[in-house]
């Protein structure tokens, strides 16, 4: 029988010992830095591929980064994140992906279109609601509450690396410019900020 030390608790039953030594996961063959990063306090590491059983609404609204990615399989991904108000995702669109996004708690406006300049789908989101984006479809997700959006993610397939932790948008832009997106192991992502 499987046993998975996932408990929980915040931060999850998991001792920080077990992220000191860790810093960020990649697959083989990820062109990403090697360098051991510290994860902040509390941040879960990326359970993929190996089984997995988890509240997932629980995990989303304790989740306080941008993106952490939960579970990174060949198929597809989970991501937990953590939008502040007024702040969104950024206007992008994954050529080869599907996305599938679940607001577990706080409210805010999606919008999606065939083009950047043409976001002619527009609706607004709250606790329970699902957001369907195709691929090639441009969206965005904006925080329009007073507290935290919190949301996750499902890619297929998966979108970012193994192990992916950005602890704030700026250090989400500062990595996809840093690898281009384009060296990424999995898909590309075109993205726009405004």
């Amino acid at each position: 029988m499987f046993h998975h030390p996932y408990l929980y608790s915040y931060p999850y039953g998991v001792s920080e010992q077990r992220y000191a030594t860790g810093g960020y996961q990649h697959r083989a063959g990820c062109h990403c830095s090697t360098k051991a990063v510290p994860r902040p306090a509390g941040v879960v590491r990326d359970y993929g591929p190996n089984p997995l059983v988890i509240n997932i609404n629980e995990a989303t609204k304790l989740n306080k980064t941008f993106r952490t990615a939960l579970w990174t399989g060949k198929h597809f991904q989970i991501t937990l994140m953590s939008l502040n108000p007024g702040e969104d995702i950024g206007l992008e669109m994954h050529p080869e992906v599907d996305q599938f996004l679940r607001v577990e708690q706080g409210q805010g406006i999606v919008k999606m279109g065939k083009t950047k300049n043409q976001l002619t789908f527009q609706k607004e989101v709250f606790d329970d609601f699902a957001i369907v984006i195709p691929a090639g479809t441009w969206h965005n997700l904006t925080n329009t509450g007073n507290g935290p959006l919190k949301l996750y993610s499902i890619y297929a397939p998966p979108n970012h690396p193994f192990g992916t932790v950005h602890a704030t948008k700026a250090d989400a832009l500062a990595a996809e410019e840093f690898h281009g997106h384009s060296r990424y192991q999995y898909a590309t992502v075109q993205r726009t900020y405004l």
